[in-house]
């Protein structure tokens, strides 16, 4: 069984200058295709449960797929809560068997999302478990616009908190269907000089990959989401395998074909975060 914490894989990252990917799972046919493209690479790879997993498969439920999963893998697993809202849901998921939690109170004042991170914090380390959390908050493409991160706020967020990795707002964006933007290097650069915990980039979708290669070697960035790049892939698979066949129903038949392709594009992913 190679099930790990947050911790335990971005901390060797932080050292030895590569980044691992937090990959934004929706159902069995794509966490199943993480997990082979990780072996494939042999790299460890972040199993993530976000908002929109959560309302189509309970936590316990997910956390025994995750589990499943990371007992047959010979590369590290781990299964991420992310975006948790509410000090419950991080508790069901530590109940759950997840081995990491993602609060997110970056939409409130600054005093209450450290105050509630820290009690969070506290909770997963308790149970032997990871915590990151988020300062700044990362908008969406055509919704909601980011808030940038303060240096001095992350420094005291990162210090009173006790976050083991720590998400940020550097001009990434969440849902962003192309790598036309860029993240703001001299904010980061900031960042990292009042800060020695690992960072995390949300919506990294978006990023160009010469900027996911470069920091992922030579930053304090060492965990990267991606969630849009690969859900396209996989809609554009299951077009495919549905059209290739307008008489086949049966959806195992239909989903098996997805297999492969996201194989391929999530080894193309992981590729971009290995160390030099």
């Amino acid at each position: 069984m190679t099930l790990a914490t947050l911790s335990e894989v971005l901390q060797p990252a932080l050292k030895e200058g590569h980044a691992v990917a937090g990959l934004v799972t929706l159902g069995w046919e794509d966490m199943r295709a993480y997990v082979a493209a990780a072996e494939a690479e042999d790299v460890p790879v972040i199993l993530q449960a976000g908002p929109s997993c959560r309302e189509h498969t309970p936590l316990p439920v997910l956390g025994k797929m995750f589990r499943h999963l990371a007992e047959a893998a010979h590369v590290p697993v781990v299964a991420h809560l992310d975006h948790g809202y509410t000090a419950e849901e991080c508790r069901i998921a530590i109940d759950s068997g997840f081995t990491s939690v993602m609060y997110d109170g970056s939409r409130g004042p600054l005093a209450k999302n450290i105050a509630d991170t820290a009690a969070i914090a506290d909770m997963a380390h308790a149970a032997g478990l990871s915590c990151e959390g988020e300062i700044g908050f990362v908008g969406y493409a055509g919704g909601e616009n980011s808030a940038g991160t303060d240096p001095d706020e992350a420094a005291q967020f990162a210090r009173e908190t006790g976050v083991d990795a720590m998400a940020i707002s550097v001009g990434n964006v969440h849902l962003q269907q192309d790598k036309s933007g860029g993240l703001d290097l001299a904010r980061i650069r900031a960042i990292e000089a009042v800060t020695n915990i690992p960072l995390v980039i949300h919506g990294g979708s978006g990023v160009p990959m010469d900027q996911r290669r470069s920091l992922s070697r030579g930053s304090a960035v060492c965990k990267f989401n991606i969630g849009t790049e690969l859900r396209m892939a996989f809609g554009a698979a299951l077009r495919a395998a549905v059209d290739s066949d307008p008489d086949r129903f049966d959806r195992v038949s239909i989903l098996r074909d997805t297999h492969d392709p996201i194989v391929a594009a999530t080894r193309s992913v992981l590729k971009g975060f290995k160390g030099a």
